[in-house]
């Protein structure tokens, strides 16, 4: 978990205009640190439980990730949707005056957090229906050049940025602190533990350990 918590440390200092390359190598190692610890951590708690109720630890654990998924998800949206309502009119308004527009703040400023965000996922820019939406009168007080940079490609993704990284980097913050508690506590789980009901059954791995380092302490012992 120490390397998916490096992994959300990572993203959190992403810019908005990563390549893929870079993109790609952090979901990697977030990848290579969740698989590295999902599979231990799996198996030391079914070995943890007496093998007729591991049924029901292994329905209990999908359970609970399933859940865990699911919330994280709610949360994430929440803080970016909650940030975005709260950035996005001053973000929308300077980035207005910035081309000389600030007289159509109060109608862009409108636009809906969630419209702005999927648009921008989309690859869509709102600001042209909108603009078509309006009296003729009005648009034709905008300058050309200024219309052309509100239509254009990069100009609403790199407002909407603004208001939208600096909650995503708050959501993978908070990521980062959930991996590390994750880690601590894996590390307090101690040396692998097995159930002795598996321990004192013949023939199974954990009761062939089991004799061979009874024998190897008989062997210390009779040195």
């Amino acid at each position: 978990m120490l390397i998916c918590a490096l992994a959300f440390i990572l993203l959190a200092i992403l810019p908005y205009n990563f390549t893929y390359l870079e993109f790609g190598s952090i979901l990697f190692m977030m990848g290579i640190g969740g698989g590295m610890f999902g599979s231990p951590n799996s198996s030391s708690i079914m070995n943890s439980v007496p093998p007729q109720d591991r049924g029901v630890a292994s329905g209990m654990m999908f359970t609970i990730m399933n859940t865990s998924f699911t919330a994280s998800m709610a949360i994430f949206f929440t803080i970016v949707i909650v940030g975005i309502t709260q950035r996005f009119p001053d973000a929308m308004a300077t980035s207005l005056a910035s081309i000389g527009a600030i007289h159509l703040a109060p109608i862009l400023s409108n636009i809906p957090p969630t419209a702005a965000l999927f648009s921008a996922f989309l690859g869509y820019n709102p600001v042209d229906a909108i603009l078509g939406a309006l009296p003729p009168a009005l648009v034709s007080t905008i300058p050309h050049a200024t219309l052309n940079t509100l239509t254009g490609t990069t100009w609403f993704p790199s407002t909407l940025e603004n208001a939208f990284i600096p909650s995503l980097r708050i959501s993978f913050i908070i990521g980062a602190i959930f991996s590390l508690i994750a880690a601590l506590l894996s590390a307090l789980r101690g040396k692998s533990y097995i159930h002795e009901d598996e321990v004192r059954k013949p023939g199974s791995k954990a009761y062939l350990k089991q004799e061979e380092y009874e024998k190897q302490k008989e062997s210390r012992q009779g040195k």
